[in-house]
């Protein structure tokens, strides 16, 4: 563990940390548009939580890791919805910030629970909203 996580970690003591999307491409392009403001959401099947990843808390501060570990971001959850895809609004589509349109975001999200586990219109997903509280760059 890098020292900068570590003094992270002392800092927050109750994050967890994670990585965005599922190749180094992704993730380097979701961080971006996190630092630009456009991404302010994101979200994760319900099942990966009850596999052991961690589940989102509002409140709680989390640190964004680059692709080879090193900290990107920490940001904190202000608010969590649980739903079914099909449910997932436009405005929530678009608080994502990676697709101009509600459709854009359901082919994509599509494409990435498909490589992730599997893909089901009524799967159950976890949306989360997110403040940017610091950027490590």
């Amino acid at each position: 563990m890098s020292e900068t996580l570590k003094l992270l970690k002392h800092r927050y003591p109750t994050a967890q940390t994670f990585k965005f999307g599922d190749s180094a491409e992704l993730s380097a392009a979701l961080l971006a548009l996190v630092r630009s403001g456009k991404k302010v959401a994101t979200c994760g099947a319900v099942r990966d939580f009850e596999n052991g990843e961690p589940r989102p808390q509002i409140g709680r501060r989390d640190i964004a890791l680059h692709w080879d570990d090193r900290p990107a971001l920490v940001i904190e959850t202000v608010e969590l919805i649980q739903c079914r895809f099909d449910e997932v609004t436009e405005a929530m589509a678009l608080a994502e910030g990676e697709d101009d349109s509600l459709d854009g975001w359901r082919r994509g999200h599509r494409a990435y629970f498909e490589r992730n586990g599997g893909f089901s219109p009524d799967m159950q997903i976890l949306w989360e909203r997110f403040l940017l509280l610091e950027n490590f760059g």
